[in-house]
C-alpha cells in the first residue's frame, strides 16, 4: 500500500490497494491510520466495487449505520447521493443532528456528469489549530444546537425546486431531531481537537441569533480556508473515505442539470465529548434505530 499526500493540511491518495471485504488486517489498519492522519483518503480504479463489495469493505472499517435517520426511501444499505433529489452544496458534517455523530463515510462514484460535480473537504482540526489562543478559549466554551430542519435549496434559492426534491425534503424532516454539541470536540482516536459546526448548527444557547451568526461565520471561515481544503475531481472507479469527526465537506454544484449519482455508506461513531469532558446532549429524537454508538 502506498499513501500519497495531496495537501499540507488534508487529503491523501492510497495506491496499490484493491478494496473489499477480504483485505488483510494489516492493510485495513493502515487504511484507518491514513484516514486518521489525512482525514480524507481517495482510491482510484476500483471498478470492481459494487454495493455488496462496498458494504463488505465498510464492515472491515467499522459498524455500518442504516443509510439515514429519516430518509429511508433510497436504499437499505447505501444512501444514494442523487442530484434528482438534492444538491448538498453547503459546508456540513454528516448527520450532526443526532447525538452519535458518524465516524466516517465511504462514497463511491456511480454516475458522473461530463463536467463539474467535484467534492471539497475541509479540515476542522486545522481550523481549530490555527485559531489564536483567545478564540480557542471562546470556541471551547460554546455549545451549538443542531437540527435536521435544513433547507437544501436555501443556498440556491434562485433555482426551481421540483416536486421530487420537495418530497425528499419532506422525508428528510419527517422526524425531528435536535441535539446540543460542543463547538470544539475531542477526537476519540487521535485526541486532537476539532471544530464541530456546519449547516445543521442553528444557534448557540444563551446568545442572540445575531451573535450566533457572527461567531458561526467567524469559526466556519477558519475551517473552510482554502489552505485547509482538498477538492476532488471524480472519475468512475473512485472511492473516497472521510473522517466525519474532523472534517466538513461541500458538493460543488457546477454541473448544470446533468445527472450525478454517488452511493454512501456511513460508519457508526461516538457521542462527541467537549474539552471539559462533557458529552453531547439529546433534546429531541431517538437515533438508536439509525446507528449504534461505537465504543
Amino acid at each position: 500500500m502506498k499513501t500519497v499526500k495531496l495537501g499540507a493540511n488534508i487529503g491523501a491518495r492510497i495506491d496499490d490497494v484493491q478494496i473489499g471485504g477480504d483485505l488483510p488486517d494489516e492493510i485495513v489498519h493502515e487504511i484507518n491510520e491514513a484516514l486518521l492522519e489525512h482525514e480524507v483518503v481517495f482510491f482510484r480504479g476500483q471498478h470492481h466495487v459494487d454495493e455488496k463489495v462496498q458494504y463488505a469493505f465498510a464492515e472491515r472499517l467499522g459498524i455500518p449505520t442504516t443509510p439515514h435517520p429519516t430518509v429511508r426511501s433510497r436504499g437499505t444499505r447505501t444512501l444514494a447521493i442523487d442530484s434528482t433529489y438534492d444538491k448538498a452544496d453547503s459546508w456540513h458534517t454528516d448527520v450532526t443532528f443526532v447525538d452519535r455523530v458518524p465516524k466516517a463515510s465511504i462514497l463511491r462514484a456511480v454516475h458522473l456528469p461530463p463536467y463539474g460535480g467535484t467534492t471539497t473537504w475541509a479540515s476542522a482540526t486545522a481550523g481549530y489549530e490555527q485559531l489564536p489562543p483567545a478564540m480557542k478559549a471562546l470556541a471551547e466554551s460554546l455549545w451549538a444546537v443542531h437540527t435536521n430542519i435544513y433547507d437544501y435549496a436555501a443556498t440556491a434559492a434562485e433555482k426551481s425546486v421540483t416536486s421530487t426534491a420537495e418530497r425528499y425534503r419532506a422525508e428528510f424532516r419527517s422526524e425531528y431531531f435536535e441535539v446540543e454539541h460542543p463547538v470544539v470536540r475531542v477526537h476519540p482516536e487521535t485526541g486532537k481537537r476539532a471544530i464541530l459546526l456546519g449547516h445543521f448548527a442553528k444557534s448557540f444557547p444563551g446568545l442572540s441569533s445575531k451573535e450566533f451568526r457572527a461567531l458561526f461565520e467567524l469559526l466556519q471561515d477558519r475551517v473552510t480556508r482554502l489552505e485547509n481544503t482538498i477538492r476532488w475531481s471524480w472519475e468512475l472507479g473512485d472511492i473516497a473515505i472521510w473522517d466525519n469527526r474532523s472534517t466538513q465537506h461541500y458538493a460543488v454544484s457546477d454541473y448544470d442539470d446533468q445527472y450525478r449519482r454517488l452511493e454512501r455508506i456511513t460508519l457508526a461513531g461516538d457521542v462527541p465529548v467537549s474539552v471539559q469532558g462533557e458529552c453531547s446532549r439529546v433534546v429531541a429524537g431517538d437515533a438508536s434505530g439509525y446507528s449504534a454508538i461505537a465504543s
